[in-house]
Formats: C-alpha cells, sequence, structure tokens
C-alpha cells in the first residue's frame, strides 16, 4: 500500500518511532513533521519541546501525546507517568510557550 503524503517518512524510520512505547505509527508521522524521526532526537529535544513545536507547527496534541512522549524516553506507560512528574511537564510547557509569546511579540516590534 502506498501514502502520498507530503509528510511522509519512510517505513524504517516510522518504525524506529512507532516501535518506542506508547507510540505508534500515527504519532511516528505527526512527529516526523516537526523533525523528530527517531529516539535520539526525541530524547536530544525533550518531550515538552517536542510537544510544543507541534503545538506551534498548528497541530492540536491532547496532553495524552505529553505522557506518551515521556512514558517513550522513559520507557513506561503513558498512564504511569506520575502525576508530580506531569505537573512539572505542565510548568516547563508553560514556561517555554510564555518564553516562545515574548520572543514573537518582540520581534513584531517596529
Amino acid at each position: 500500500m502506498l501514502h502520498c503524503c507530503a509528510n511522509s517518512m519512510p517505513a524504517n524510520e516510522a518504525g524506529a518511532l512507532a516501535a518506542l512505547r506508547n507510540l505508534g505509527p500515527a504519532s511516528a508521522r505527526l512527529l516526523a513533521r516537526v523533525g523528530i524521526r527517531d529516539r535520539a532526537a526525541l530524547q536530544a529535544a525533550g518531550s515538552v519541546a517536542v510537544f510544543a513545536d507541534l503545538r506551534a507547527a498548528g497541530h492540536r496534541p491532547s496532553l495524552n501525546l505529553l505522557w506518551a512522549l515521556e512514558g517513550a524516553l522513559s520507557n513506561q506507560p503513558w498512564q504511569q507517568v506520575a502525576q508530580e512528574r506531569r505537573a512539572a511537564l505542565l510548568a516547563a510547557l508553560a514556561a517555554l510557550e510564555a518564553g516562545n509569546a515574548r520572543r514573537a511579540a518582540y520581534n513584531r516590534r517596529p
């Protein structure tokens, strides 16, 4: 079966991400849209930055994807990401997005 899509990726690359816990083919395709094609790239960027990049690119991922990304990096089911860790991830996301908004506003100044 052939898939025609501007953001397609080779099956072996999609498989590498989809092989991580909590991530499947749809998540792998979504991550590829922001340049995340393997575990190393996910690890280097971090779950919060990747999630923020997806939102900045116009995607509307649920928070379950943030937990899934974190679980993929820590090799645990997304449902088992501790509440304290979830709170820390949300705080980091809010800080990152606030900083991005401030930079964007500054760059728009005449």
